[in-house]
């Protein structure tokens, strides 16, 4: 485990640079809706995946509304995402599996969702967290890559990373850190070439130019 003495002060000093992560409106809260734009965001930017989200749920806001369109319908609202055509056919496979099983809600914990084709441990997280205000820690590259470039974690995979900031990071900081980590590294913290020297949060960090991959 890397230093991880300054985590309310990076998490604070982060806060105040990205403020507008959080204020989602009480559509983008809920669960349905955040479940399935986190599968629309899949290998697909924000500024994609936000109108192709909007434009779907235009058309339909509940599992049954869902199902009753064409295929061709979702897919001219979702596109251009990425894979358009199979989160087309996922979208309307849990829609349909949400009927059945879960009486059209979103399981609210982390191992149900986790049954859910094309669901993975980052989607479940930010489904309980965004979706019902529940614990938990997102982790995709941006938040796996920054924290080993900052020491908080020595870990390989996002799933160790995860369980690695569960063991050192305040419960009151495990929903916003997600956003807080993703905005930082589209801005900042960039895979290739960061750009620390505008990185408000540079001083506690034990990143290295040698280690560039």
């Amino acid at each position: 485990m890397g230093d991880y003495k300054n985590i309310e002060k990076i998490i604070e000093i982060l806060k105040k640079i990205y403020p507008f992560c959080f204020f989602p409106t009480n559509a983008e809260k809920d669960p349905y809706y955040v479940l399935i734009s986190c599968l629309l965001s899949l290998r697909t930017k924000d500024e994609v995946t936000y109108p192709a989200a909007k434009r779907l749920f235009k058309l339909a806001k509940t599992p049954e509304e869902m199902i009753k369109l064409s295929d061709e319908q979702i897919k001219k609202a979702i596109y251009p995402v990425g894979f358009y055509n199979n989160k087309t056919r996922t979208v309307k496979e849990i829609s349909q599996l949400l009927i059945e099983k879960y009486n059209s809600k979103v399981p609210d914990s982390i191992d149900e969702l986790l049954k859910l084709k094309g669901v993975g441990r980052k989607t479940a997280n930010i489904v309980v967290t965004q979706g019902f205000n529940k614990l938990g820690i997102a982790v995709d590259t941006h938040v796996h890559r920054i924290s080993n470039r900052m020491g908080l974690v020595k870990s390989k995979t996002p799933h160790e990373t995860e369980f690695a900031l569960r063991e050192i990071i305040p419960k009151k900081y495990w929903i916003i850190l997600n956003e807080l980590l993703v905005k930082h590294g589209q801005n900042v913290c960039k895979p290739r070439k960061p750009l620390c020297f505008k990185c408000k949060i540079e001083k506690y960090c034990n990143y290295k130019e040698k280690n560039i991959k």
